[in-house]
């Protein structure tokens, strides 16, 4: 029962206006993730960045985990099939989309992030689970033109490996998610959360250690008061925490609705740039705006 009263608004209701409330907090939550881990990457190799990222997530929700619903519940979690989930997808999904902002820049991954809808619900139409009707390829198409927009004046798209990465990154990131849900549908959005991203963990330990001894990779021999400070926005922060209200919103409206917010981050990225002393760009409104349209539109019955 205490799984239960974790999901804030309970099992029992899968209210759209919860499911996208909770799918907007963690979208907002993980576009803040962009701006720290872009003064991380100043000096940090992506691959040793990603491992104390996940290690610090995991260290997290698993203390969460054990607060909200007991240590035998973690205890006799389904692990195995949940680490299984976390390396092949969150494992290859969050390495990639970070190399890929190694490559690139923040702008440039948040809009080939608007494209990640497309796999989501390819995901769904191919399970049966959704019908691709008029409605929802409107909502679809719509939100990819707002992502778009909103970006438009910072597009400087290189046509190699950070697009590449970022494409497939956003498959692979979808896919675990949607497995989270449909495999996992006996335990908690917390417990889901905790050991696929271990499974990524897992993956990402591997890769740094075996980085590490080659020689390739490196640890900063000192970590300075805004590095900590990012280090823990886009770990706790856009990781973490995001994805508890992600997996939670992914099992109230589906992957595909749920993806579908993930359109709002070049104008949220944008947001938190311009609070940091960014320009501002009315376009990202109107991008927003026609975003909010597609979700709406989506979801029409």
């Amino acid at each position: 029962m205490k799984q239960k009263n974790f999901e804030g608004f309970g099992k029992t209701s899968n209210s759209p206006i919860a499911g996208n409330t909770l799918a907007l907090i963690s979208i907002f939550l993980f576009a803040a993730g962009f701006p720290a881990a872009e003064v991380l990457l100043e000096v940090w190799h992506p691959i040793t960045l990603m491992f104390f990222r996940l290690i610090l997530a995991v260290a997290t929700l698993v203390i969460l985990w054990i607060f909200m619903e007991g240590l035998t519940q973690v205890l006799n979690a389904p692990w195995f099939k949940g680490i299984k989930i976390g390396i092949l997808g969150f494992g290859i999904g969050t390495n990639l989309l970070l190399f890929a902002q190694w490559f690139t820049d923040p702008v440039t991954v948040a809009l080939l992030a608007t494209l990640i809808p497309v796999s989501a619900a390819i995901l769904e139409v191919w399970d049966g689970r959704r019908k691709l009707t008029t409605k929802f390829a409107g909502g679809l198409i719509a939100s990819i033109t707002g992502g778009v927009i909103a970006v438009s004046e910072n597009i400087s798209i290189d046509l190699g490996w950070g697009v590449l990465m970022a494409l497939a990154s956003g498959f692979f990131y979808m896919w675990a998610s949607d497995k989270s849900v449909t495999k996992l549908p006996e335990i908690s959005s917390i417990a889901r959360s905790t050991i696929t991203f271990t499974g990524a963990a897992v993956f990402t330990s591997f890769s740094f250690v075996i980085c590490f001894i080659l020689g390739f990779i490196e640890i900063p021999n000192e970590v300075t008061g805004a590095q900590f400070f990012s280090l823990i926005i886009y770990s706790v922060i856009a990781m973490a925490i995001s994805h508890i209200f992600f997996i939670i919103a992914v099992d109230k409206v589906g992957v595909a609705i749920t993806s579908l917010h993930l359109n709002f981050a070049p104008f949220y990225v944008m947001i938190i740039l311009f609070l940091l002393g960014g320009t501002w760009d009315l376009r990202a409104i109107i991008g927003a705006s026609i975003v909010a349209f597609g979700v709406w539109l989506a979801q029409v019955k």
